[in-house]
């Protein structure tokens, strides 16, 4: 039986997001929490980033007010290679089968992570769109947000750009410098019309790759964590090295290889790599 109605597929294909109710089983949710929480835990042992990627780049990323009485663990990078239960999710969950009715039947894994907002994190995500981080021969990408936590609109949300799927790729771009955020005048466009992503741990937001998107300050005494992860069809060849490498990446979570590669018309600068454990260091040099 479908996972998406017509309703959603509708839905999905005007404004590029839905939100998806209990899409995360309870057993993984409960695994996804416990994971993390034993991360947070390990993460008062350190000061810096730490850890490593397969690049050699730290895993485990700290807000810059990351403290032992306080920690502020806000990412970690390509989690799939150090947890049974994120790559359970990425496998077989619903919110993979129903990106596989909406861009399948042949479906691979790109990369994933978690984003953190703890309490007392001094961490935003500026405005930009993941395609233009990761393009790949055709956009049908999609952004895979596990709610982890309950999200609401005072905890760090994240803010969406209803159609702008449908519009142009925006520079990320600043003076010659690659801040991986859209400059000031199109974030104020667009902060006049976003819509805000609220749940319940468990839910999931289906997200095209092309839709802008921004997260606020986290104001509470609650965390705000998120799993994300990020499928695209099978004929969508990367244009240029993962940002986020995993041994998975590549991996089929549906179908077969379809042995050719389909493209989309489109242009746009080529992104850099963070050189630190990821991009909101790049974020920080926008204006």
């Amino acid at each position: 039986m479908p996972i998406l109605d017509s309703e959603k597929r509708k839905l999905f294909q005007e404004q590029g997001f839905i939100l998806l109710e209990n899409a995360i089983d309870s057993q993984l949710l409960k695994g996804l929490q416990r994971d993390f929480n034993g991360w947070v835990k390990d993460s008062i042992n350190h000061s810096k980033p730490y850890g490593k990627m397969l690049d050699g780049r730290p895993r485990f990323d700290l807000d810059s007010g990351h403290r032992q009485e306080r920690p502020a663990l806000r990412r970690v990078a390509s989690p799939t290679e150090i947890s049974s239960i994120c790559l359970s999710v990425v496998c077989s969950s619903y919110a993979t089968q129903a990106v596989v009715e909406l861009i399948g039947p042949d479906v691979r894994f790109h990369h994933s992570k978690f984003n953190s907002k703890m309490p007392g994190s001094e961490t935003v995500v500026k405005w930009h769109q993941d395609f233009t981080f990761d393009p790949c021969s055709n956009d049908d990408s999609i952004t895979i947000i596990v709610f982890v936590d309950n999200v609401t609109e005072t905890n760090g949300v994240i803010m969406l750009s209803p159609g702008s799927h449908k519009g142009p790729l925006y520079s990320l771009w600043q003076d010659t410098v690659f801040t991986g955020a859209l400059n000031e005048d199109i974030a104020s466009e667009m902060e006049k019309t976003a819509v805000p992503c609220v749940g319940k741990a468990g839910d999931v937001c289906l997200m095209h790759s092309r839709v802008a998107h921004a997260s606020k300050l986290n104001q509470t005494n609650q965390p705000r964590t998120l799993f994300i992860y990020n499928l695209i069809a099978a004929d969508a060849i990367p244009l240029v090295p993962n940002a986020v490498p995993s041994k998975h990446a590549g991996m089929l979570v549906s179908g077969k290889e379809p042995g050719r590669i389909r493209t989309t018309s489109f242009d746009i600068e080529m992104p850099e790599i963070p050189k630190d454990a990821s991009f909101f260091n790049q974020q920080a040099q926008a204006k």
